[in-house]
């Protein structure tokens, strides 16, 4: 049998391979799942493979009396058709497969009898290490009081009094990099297609905008601002209204990749060439934004990056021997510059 390099610490995937094994019965069977279709001769194995390699079994397996906290309730209102909180939950799910934990997830739909539910029975599993509550907006929300005695972090909103530690998207320095992007490409005429004025991150990245073009001396123009509803027919009909005007802008900051679509089609519509006589800027870098014709320039939502250090930071408080310092971030959104964007034609 060979062993695992010495010099890092055996883990489950070594386990695994040289078991003959999926990573997921090495779990269940390290972490004495019962009611499981593992054969006694597969636990057998797995369990002298830990040994022989020196992983530390006993962190896994122990007595009645005494079992590893090693799961981790991931507790979200909505799990939408948008790729946002799949992203969050593989982020968590990644990072917590790393620390030998896992993840359940479950969805309320923002329903509090059944968040409650959920909460009345992972809340008596001996093996909950902590939970994760998310929102798929990004929000000001009321912790459960089921939760006050359970490591908890927030994912994608917030609290007063930073009660938990908590991380959100930069909202507002995403739209500004948005909007400074078309700037430095030499446009002063910005139109910015929102989203819907209750949504916290519409709000956060017209702040944006509007910062951006202060900090150039540009005048903020109401006229060049339209609220749309994050769908790509919103954003054909706000740019064609925009663009058929006097005086259109030479550049749309859209809030959303799906409205940037939406507008790329009215663009096309009224025989505007991008980025040659109009550039476009989206926002959330999802997959279709690299596909356009051409390219999206965009700004990244760090679903991905929340869910690792959501659950990163969760881990580290749950397992401290002391209370840790609970710590509110707001997340970088980067900019993902491509060819939807140019200086404004002579």
């Amino acid at each position: 049998m060979t062993e695992p390099t010495r010099s890092r610490r055996p883990t489950m995937t070594d386990i695994a391979k040289l078991a003959g094994v999926s990573q997921s019965t090495v779990s269940l069977v390290l972490n004495d799942v019962r009611g499981t279709q593992v054969s006694a001769r597969t636990r057998e194995t797995v369990l002298r493979v830990a040994r022989e390699i020196g992983y530390p079994i006993d962190r896994h397996v122990r007595g009645p009396a005494r079992q590893q906290r090693n799961l981790i309730l991931y507790l979200t209102d909505e799990l939408s058709t948008s790729p946002h909180t799949m992203q969050t939950i593989d982020g968590a799910k990644d990072y917590a497969w790393e620390q030998d934990c896992l993840v359940a997830v479950f969805a309320t739909r923002s329903n509090p009898d059944l968040e409650s539910a959920v909460l009345a029975q992972m809340l008596d599993n001996p093996a909950l290490l902590g939970v994760i509550y998310s929102t798929i907006f990004t929000r000001a929300t009321t912790v459960p009081a089921a939760l006050a005695q359970v490591p908890t972090v927030l994912l994608n909103c917030h609290t007063k009094g930073r009660t938990h530690s908590s991380v959100v998207p930069s909202e507002m320095l995403g739209g500004f990099a948005a909007t400074m992007h078309l700037i430095e490409a030499g446009h002063r005429r910005i139109g910015m297609i929102t989203g819907e004025g209750w949504i916290e991150a519409s709000g956060e990245r017209l702040k944006g905008y509007r910062q951006a073009l202060s900090t150039c001396d540009i005048p903020f123009d109401p006229a060049l601002v339209r609220q749309g509803d994050w769908q790509v027919g919103s954003g054909f009909e706000h740019a064609r209204d925009l663009l058929s005007r006097p005086g259109r802008p030479t550049a749309l900051f859209c809030a959303n990749d799906l409205m940037a679509l939406g507008a790329i089609d009215a663009a096309r519509e009224l025989k505007l060439a991008i980025p040659d006589q109009l550039s476009v800027v989206g926002y959330d870098d999802q997959d279709i934004a690299r596909y356009t014709h051409p390219p999206l320039s965009t700004v990244l939502l760090p679903n991905y990056e929340m869910g690792r250090w959501a659950a990163e930071t969760l881990i580290a408080e749950a397992r401290a021997e002391a209370p840790l310092r609970r710590v509110a971030i707001k997340m970088e959104c980067p900019l993902v510059p491509r060819d939807s964007v140019a200086p404004p034609a002579a």
